[in-house]
């Protein structure tokens, strides 16, 4: 017989018969490898196990800890789910069933409906699918045979018509249920350590809201028990943590449908927290030798489409007409809510001659944006309409750029480590759809490499993620929970300086064009407060806590003492109020509690005798008394 030679990973080469699998491949390497493998990858292709190798093949194993495995199991799931629907509800139509980052989902479509009590019978008959382990096996047919297959199926036929007519078309038999697939899957379906259904929600076929309505199925699967144990301990305190639940109890924020949609509104402790937020950056920013401006909220339409906006990004804007003629010629002015700060940063810039001995010059600005974001994709102050950036722009000499992005990301460690997140960063490089020469790429991601290096900041390639502009950084920051959050960015721009034509004066009296920094190191406000809300589950630290201290009075006849108290406190810039109600002091403590209040001050005749307060911490509990002169020092330190 004669022999083949693949490659693995490590650059060693393996010698197996010809016609050898990879499964064969994993099995010669070794018994363990081959019980722990999942699929593989040919060429670097994602393929079954039971693929064919050929003579020179690149050749990696794929095993229950790579990274591709859980969404190669968990979509072998969604066809284990499917299979018990249909075996339940035999009339039923399928549509798509893909894996996600969490879990899976399948579409149907069927006479009543599927709900959380239908959960149980779905899951038992998915058990007994798994314990008979039965293989997963691929086919590819033609278009008039896959159609044959799926001749009772509306929605595969249509699928079917909808592929390329030179498209393979790859159908997966699992027992007696088969699907359009291009796979890959586990080998059986005993590989499934652990399912769960989730949830059930209503799609749309093909994500149109003009298609029919179909019920989707949510679920999630691993390899092991303690693995679904442990994630369904994640979702209870995650839900514990939401920050649009806490955001309420809290008296944050509040959304209204009369508002409208994706636009969170501000309470009074909400408003005092995002204040404080930006107060403490623009102490830290003004020191760091940036400059604070303004920009309005609107710009006529002309400035979008010499941004490039109005062409690249015209669907998630809001535009509109203003008549700005007389009644006897009206004239229409179109007009665009900024979705940016950046045009406004570089007409500001533009409004002066600027030497290359200013340089850099460093704008910042909170400034409010709106962009036209699905309704169905707005989630509290994760993703809204209307928010806060902490935007920044640097136009810098050439020669500064890496010393520049290594000072924003000075700053955005200092704030990392302020709030108490560990980050992590990643460099994304150029997008296939993207301006500007290779030459400006190169040194533009080259600049970006040096400064992250000289950080000492441990990075990641994202390949063909960059803007369409320029390179960027993305700090990533880690939540108490485990969670991974996009925060910061720090982007090159070759594309408005160009548009803007913005120069400089050189040293020999010519023009020459500056480099363009963006930098958001909240990101968006909001965001960044919703996850510190859920990172710390309410209990946002004493420095921008809205109320840092309550007082509580333990008679009527303490309550001149506690208004005094309260007046020396916010005397050195303390957040206090006083719990005056006529309520039982077990009834103000759980308030106090309740509301995440840093601290407690118990005053009764021993306190106001002796000028002291009774401190219970939040976390700590009772710290006993103290005199009033030194916890007055803790809340004035507690200040921005």
């Amino acid at each position: 017989m004669e022999r083949i030679k693949v490659t693995l990973p490590d650059g060693s080469v393996k010698e197996l018969d010809e016609g050898a699998t990879l499964a064969d491949c994993a099995a010669a390497i070794g018994a363990g490898l081959a019980k722990a493998a999942v699929a593989g990858k040919i060429d670097g292709a994602l393929v079954d196990l039971n693929a064919p190798l050929h003579d020179g093949a690149a050749v990696e194993i794929v095993t229950d800890r790579s990274p591709e495995a859980l969404g190669i199991l968990r979509h072998s799931c969604a066809h284990i789910m499917a299979e018990a629907v249909q075996l339940l509800w035999p009339h039923v139509q399928i549509a798509f069933g893909p894996s996600t980052d969490d879990g899976y989902f399948y579409d149907f479509a069927l006479e009543g409906n599927i709900s959380s009590d239908s959960f149980e019978k779905i899951e038992a008959k998915m058990a007994e699918i798994i314990k008979a382990d039965a293989p997963f096996v691929r086919e590819v047919v033609s278009r008039d045979e896959a159609k044959e297959i799926f001749k009772d199926q509306r929605f595969k036929l249509e699928h079917i018509d909808d592929l390329p007519a030179d498209e393979p078309i790859s159908i997966y038999r699992h027992g007696d249920f088969v699907d359009l697939c291009r796979g890959p899957h586990i080998p059986s379906a005993g590989k499934i350590g652990a399912f769960k259904l989730m949830k059930v929600a209503g799609a749309y076929w093909k994500g149109d809201a003009s298609n029919e309505q179909l019920q989707r199925l949510y679920g999630t699967a691993f390899f092991k028990k303690k693995d679904l144990k442990d994630y369904l301990h994640l979702l209870e305190e995650a839900e514990k943590r939401d920050h649009r639940k806490l955001g309420r109890e809290l008296g944050i924020f509040m959304e209204s449908d009369m508002a409208g949609v994706g636009l969170p509104m501000y309470l009074p402790n909400g408003a005092r927290v995002i204040r404080t937020m930006q107060e403490w950056l623009r102490k830290e920013l003004y020191r760091r030798g940036y400059q604070e401006v303004i920009t309005p909220h609107i710009y006529k339409a002309d400035v979008w489409k010499t941004s490039g906006h109005y062409g690249y990004y015209h669907d998630n804007m809001y535009f509109f007409q203003i008549n700005e003629g007389t009644d006897e010629a009206p004239r229409q002015t179109e007009y665009g809510v900024k979705p940016m700060n950046c045009p406004g940063h570089v007409m500001l810039y533009s409004n002066d001659i600027h030497s290359y001995r200013e340089m850099p010059i460093r704008y910042f600005e909170f400034g409010t944006v709106y962009r036209h974001e699905l309704s169905g994709a707005v989630h509290g102050l994760m993703r809204a309409r209307g928010f806060t950036q902490d935007d920044a722009h640097v136009f810098c000499r050439e020669d500064q750029v890496v010393d520049e992005v290594c000072s924003i990301l000075d700053l955005a460690d200092y704030i990392m480590k302020t709030f108490g997140f560990e980050y992590a960063a990643e460099i994304s490089t150029r997008p296939e759809k993207s301006i500007g020469t290779d030459e400006m790429w190169e040194k533009a991601e080259s600049f970006l490499r040096q400064a992250i290096e000289r950080k000492g900041i441990p990075y990641d390639i994202n390949e063909g993620d960059g803007a369409f502009y320029g390179p960027k950084i993305d700090i990533k920051v880690k939540d108490a929970i485990g969670r991974w959050w996009q925060c910061s960015t720090v982007q090159v721009d070759f594309n408005l300086p160009e548009r803007f034509d913005i120069t400089y004066r050189t040293p020999d009296n010519s023009t020459a064009r500056p480099w363009m920094l963006h930098r958001a190191l909240f990101g968006s406000i909001e965001r960044f407060l919703g996850i510190l809300i859920e990172h710390t589950a309410g209990a946002l630290p004493a420095w921008l806590a809205p109320v840092q201290a309550v007082i509580v009075p333990i008679a009527d006849r303490h309550a001149d003492a506690a208004y005094d108290i309260k007046r020396k406190l916010e005397a050195v810039g303390g957040r206090v109020e006083v719990y005056g109600q006529n309520e039982p002091m077990r009834v103000k403590i759980a308030k106090a509690q309740h509301q995440q209040i840093p601290y407690m001050l118990v005053i009764g005749d021993k306190e106001v005798a002796n000028g002291e307060v009774s401190v219970r911490e939040r976390h700590e509990g009772d710290l006993g008394s103290m005199k009033l002169e030194d916890f007055t020092k803790i809340i004035a330190d507690a200040q921005v």
